[in-house]
């Protein structure tokens, strides 16, 4: 089976002074394009440590981690945010949302360096904060929004390009269980690996 993701006996430790606390200690996986993948486990497990590894936002201590195709243990900061921008989506948990930017501001972010009219990347944004239930909400700002209707639109973002990959930590957590279901089957529907934590 074709892998798009690969993660051979990653470590990820943290601390200093003599202190090395492990996050993360061995793991190796291998996930298949189109499959949907859901990692559990007890608070402080490392799962939002294994997502942001998965994304490319941190290095583990050890260990190789190739994501299709490409290991990013060995590619430049430069190379690695540009794979980012094109190959994953992130719906992270605390959302990080820019609060100066309305919601269709925010969605519209990842478009940002592609090469297309402004009045098109707005109508993909305004598409996709409808498809999470956001109609009618596009001009607001985070401020003015809840939180489950801001991890809704941390949501549409991760999708506006849609990426290979994507990664979602707790992406239904601030949400009722109708909305979370939709989103969850918004995921399903979608032809990218998933792997949410």
């Amino acid at each position: 089976m074709e892998t798009i993701i690969r993660l051979e006996n990653v470590i990820m430790e943290y601390g200093g002074n003599g202190t090395r606390v492990a996050a993360l200690n061995g793991i190796s996986l291998e996930i298949g394009p189109g499959e949907y993948v859901a990692v559990t486990g007890d608070s402080g497990a490392g799962k939002s440590t294994l997502l942001t590894i998965l994304g490319g936002l941190q290095l583990p201590t050890s260990g190789r981690l190739v994501l299709g195709g490409v290991d990013l243990t060995s590619c430049t900061a430069d190379g690695l945010a540009d794979f980012r921008r094109k190959t994953i989506g992130f719906v992270f948990q605390s959302y990080h949302l820019l609060p100066y930017l309305t919601a269709r501001e925010n969605v519209m972010v990842p478009m940002v360096p592609m090469k297309r009219d402004a009045r098109e990347k707005a109508d993909r944004a305004d598409s996709l904060l409808d498809s999470v239930g956001l109609s009618g909400k596009e001009s607001r700002l985070p401020s003015q929004l809840s939180g489950g209707e801001c991890q809704r639109v941390a949501i549409a973002r991760a999708l506006v390009h849609d990426p290979p990959l994507l990664l979602a930590d707790e992406p239904t957590g601030n949400l009722d269980s109708a909305t979370g279901e939709q989103i969850l089957e918004l995921f399903l529907g979608r032809s990218s690996s998933v792997l949410r934590a």
